[in-house]
């Protein structure tokens, strides 16, 4: 494996990048602190502060987000995170904020979140809501727990089975084990929606409820949805509201409309918070009146113009610290009045003409392997015009040459080369046309020359790895590299 040689080859043996003054006291003679002395030098690089500097400064420009250049990643929604959101959650108060101060002294901060609270639930035609999930994932699971302790309160105790398509989230069966019921896959049909005559045999007693994303997985609106509710809440379960996808459904449809009783909502996907990197997140939980009291400890609550907290006592516990991640849900917060109703109700509109627009300019070249119109994103399955069998992972890793992030591939498992694209509302028209120039001149490529496209990507700083050793040779450290030279790999 190559390794940019700026990453612990600048290290020279007596190299420094401070200057400490001489310490003024004598050693601490105490013998338990001198067994826990350092008795040898620390292994590590030996740098100016300005090869530091610049080494860091260098990385920071090999990285790619979306204020680079375009990121159509399907499925996670990677828009643009508006710079006043950010200079609002660095305010100098709200950082500084601490959970156990007198509620007296956080009225602002109790307002904003009962405020965000009232506006999602109006977003989404649900009753209340809950920000205290760190994630999406975590706010499936407290969506899930909810589902279980509805039917445990009626005393409903068999139904421990929850009902997810075959289009789902990874998520969404491995939030369910955790949350101690059992997952029931149903096939789609060839429309890729949920095939009602495999919902209805499935349905019964045991039936918790039923976990959907709509739009699915593959970008194709559930147009039985209001079918699907009546059938599953007939045989006792509730609906779940998978929210991964809520973008293209702004201003148009709200999931309680359809019949959902519960939903989770990813603020980093649909309200423009910070997404990647393992967080911080934000996944607030909302459900209909009957579920209110099941919400988690602890509760944002107002009378008359006083913001109070509360703890109920029939929800499910606790199950964050406090009350999430206040600075994400700021800048959710933030992102929504910004745009303002008028300007909210657009977002889905752009999200699904974006994605439409997409599929129309490379199906000549790309497989559609539904026909049917798309809402926010589009899944192709691989080239059209393939004779040297190149590969969805070729065209992902020669996008990376032109300047552009590789969109989802092989997810959905539904199509054996899936391709998924998700343009968002943020992005131009020119961006727009220039990524489709792109894709077809990659495209044609393939078929004049394939070589290129098997040893792309050619101009990145780090050419294509072979994953399973980097898996497994990870370097982290500059002791890992020392060590990995010495073996002279």
């Amino acid at each position: 494996m190559k390794y940019d040689k700026l990453i612990f080859e600048l290290s020279s043996p007596g190299r420094v990048g401070y200057s400490l003054p001489k310490p003024q006291y004598p050693k601490y003679s105490i013998s338990d602190l001198q067994n826990h002395l350092r008795t040898t030098d620390a292994v590590l690089p030996e740098v100016s502060e300005l090869d530091c500097v610049r080494h860091y400064t260098n990385i920071s420009h090999k990285n790619h987000g979306v204020e680079t250049g375009f990121y159509p990643l399907g499925s996670c929604t990677m828009k643009y995170n508006p710079k006043i959101n950010e200079e609002i959650a660095k305010t100098f108060s709200f950082p500084r904020l601490h959970p156990y101060q007198p509620v007296s002294t956080i009225q602002g901060a109790l307002r904003m979140y009962h405020e965000l609270q009232d506006s999602l639930a109006k977003i989404s035609g649900l009753s209340e809501f809950t920000l205290n999930s760190y994630a999406g994932a975590h706010g499936e699971l407290v969506g899930l727990m909810i589902m279980k302790q509805y039917h445990h309160f009626n005393k409903d105790f068999m139904r421990n089975k929850v009902i997810i398509p075959d289009s789902a989230h990874g998520t969404n069966p491995a939030s369910t084990t955790v949350s101690g019921m059992e997952v029931i896959e149903i096939e789609s049909n060839d429309q890729g929606m949920v095939d009602l005559d495999a919902l209805k045999a499935v349905l019964s007693d045991e039936i918790a409820g039923m976990m959907l994303t709509n739009p699915n997985t593959l970008g194709i609106f559930e147009k039985d949805i209001q079918e699907i509710t009546r059938l599953v809440h007939e045989a006792g379960g509730l609906m779940y509201y998978d929210g991964a996808n809520l973008n293209a459904m702004l201003g148009k449809v709200r999931p309680g409309d359809m019949g959902f009783d519960i939903m989770h909502i990813n603020l980093h996907k649909t309200f423009s918070t910070p997404h990647g990197g393992g967080g911080p997140g934000s996944g607030p939980v909302g459900v209909k009146d009957f579920l209110v009291k099941f919400l988690p400890n602890p509760t944002i609550k107002k009378l008359d113009d006083y913001y109070y907290i509360s703890n109920e006592a029939d929800a499910i516990g606790q199950i964050s610290g406090f009350f999430g991640n206040y600075l994400v849900e700021l800048r959710a917060y933030s992102y929504i009045l910004n745009l303002g109703k008028e300007n909210l109700m657009n977002v889905g509109p752009y999200s699904v003409l974006n994605a439409n627009y997409i599929r129309e300019k490379l199906r000549k070249n790309y497989e559609l392997p539904i026909q049917d119109f798309c809402m926010h994103e589009v899944v192709f399955d691989g080239l059209k015009h393939n004779p040297n069998e190149i590969r969805t992972l070729d065209v992902a890793k020669r996008l990376l040459d032109y300047g552009m992030h590789a969109p989802t591939i092989y997810f959905p498992l539904l199509f054996h080369q899936s391709i998924m694209i998700e343009p968002t509302e943020t992005e131009s028209l020119q961006t727009i046309d220039h990524f489709i120039e792109t894709m077809n001149q990659i495209a044609e490529e393939a078929k004049t020359d394939p070589d290129t496209l098997r040893n792309a990507p050619l101009t990145t700083p780090i050419s294509r790895t072979d994953e399973v050793f980097a898996a497994k040779q990870m370097i982290f450290t500059y002791k890992d590299y020392l060590e990995y030279i010495e073996r002279g790999e």
